[in-house]
């Protein structure tokens, strides 16, 4: 698989006529196709999904990002799924299924056409609950495009079980190992001087969320994937949970050393409750766990991804490229973010006229951002204080796929609600 161009569009034999007229011909085919969606929103989630002949990929951001792996799943829940373009899921899935590699599916493919870098451990994850999500859809998938999503989910957990790169394993707790020095295998990836800022080896914990989730999916197939996730399942509820601080453990048996662990409050841990098919923590716990979250990490923008009081918390994203991404992902807002924690707001409250009120609520200052920086698009993060000046790529597919992927499944009244786009439109 090869890194495409972006095609806005070609003219092939009409080169001939006059200029005047390929602008009227292309206008008027512009506005039709934008008629067939359902908001702005839904046009600006269009720009997102590039079509090559008979492929369709995704990019995860302009100007400068393209198919990356764990963006693609991602945003595809909320680009895709959420606003009825199964075609489009369906084709970008089977996609990537040819690319599963001992188990793993690439993280990105470099702009030079050097072969894919298989360092994300949560992608293939990522690629697990997005055809989950795609099956129990409206769309009816063929017996040989199912056949071909499940071999890869099967191929996938198989590889995790029995161990693949980077020391990617699953643990005899149930749980799953990953990494080694120098490699960053979570989407907390920046790195400085070729080593990562937040490594995370060990068992971080919205990898555990993915892999627990992974296994249940698999489990309604397979009964070994049972046993594997009720084994993990246990494990996680009682290694991660810290009574002390009130909330989840960010990592356990950090650097693979059992029963060291980092504590430091991060908003990874929001995956155990919300932004996830299966709910991992429950009660009392998953409220506090949304309530310290909403106290120390939710801004307008989204989650810091360090708490203040947390040392290393850097207020702005600034300077020099060593000082940005050293502050990338140690209290940088990221907007994605903001999609799983509503999802575990409305959880823990119950989803009722209050609290989608609430809901609304949470979504206005992105909503109202859109108009501001990259116009009709969700920028890539924020600064940690206020003002939270917009940072990063300005046009970024996961920021807008969670923004959608909320206001489409949870507010019925939104301008969006019951307006699916045409699968194909563009």
């Amino acid at each position: 698989m090869t890194r495409p161009a972006v095609a806005i569009f070609t003219i092939d034999d009409e080169l001939d006529r006059p200029a005047e007229d390929l602008f009227d011909h292309y206008r008027c085919r512009e506005l039709r196709r934008r008629t067939r969606l359902a908001s702005g929103q839904h046009a600006a989630a269009d720009q997102y999904l590039v079509h090559i002949g008979d492929r369709v990929t995704l990019i995860a951001g302009y100007p400068w990002f393209g198919d990356w792996g764990r963006d693609t799943f991602i945003a595809l829940r909320g680009l895709c799924l959420a606003t009825g373009r199964y075609r489009e899921a369906q084709k970008i899935l089977l996609s990537w299924a040819d690319t599963v590699s001992e188990g793993m599916i690439p993280n990105r493919f470099p702009d030079d056409g050097s072969p894919p870098q298989y360092n994300a451990a949560d992608a293939s994850l990522w690629f697990v609950v997005a055809v989950y999500e795609l099956l129990r859809s409206n769309w009816r998938v063929g017996v040989v495009a199912r056949r071909r999503l499940l071999r890869a989910i099967d191929t996938i957990l198989a590889s995790y079980m029995a161990g693949t790169r980077y020391q990617i394993r699953c643990d005899d707790d149930g749980l799953l190992a990953i990494g080694q020095p120098g490699i960053q295998l979570t989407w907390m990836d920046a790195k400085i001087d070729g080593m990562p800022v937040t490594p995370r080896t060990g068992k971080p914990v919205e990898i555990q969320s993915l892999w627990l989730n992974a296994l249940a999916i698999a489990g309604q197939l397979l009964d070994q994937y049972q046993t594997v996730y009720k084994r993990g399942l246990h494990a996680f509820t009682n290694r991660f949970w810290d009574s002390a601080s009130g909330h989840l453990l960010d990592v356990v048996d950090v650097d693979h050393v059992p029963g060291r662990v980092d504590g430091r409050l991060r908003p990874n841990q929001i995956f155990a409750v919300g932004g996830l098919p299966m709910q991992l923590i429950h009660g009392e716990k998953a409220r506090r766990i949304v309530e310290i979250i909403e106290a120390s990490l939710l801004t307008p923008m989204g989650l810091r991804t360090l708490a203040p009081s947390e040392v290393g918390y850097c207020a702005q994203y600034a300077g020099s490229p060593t000082e940005r991404d050293r502050a990338y992902h140690q209290g940088t807002v990221w907007p994605w973010l903001l999609g799983p924690f509503v999802e575990a707001w409305l959880r823990v409250h119950g989803q009722h006229l209050a609290t989608k009120k609430r809901v609304r609520q949470f979504l206005e200052p992105l909503r109202a951002h859109i108009g501001q920086a990259g116009v009709g698009h969700i920028s890539e993060i924020f600064d940690a204080e206020p003002p939270h000046a917009p940072q990063g790529c300005p046009f970024q597919a996961w920021s807008l796929a969670e923004f959608l992927r909320i206001e489409t499944t949870y507010l019925e009244t939104s301008a969006t609600a019951g307006r699916k786009v045409v699968a194909g439109a563009t």
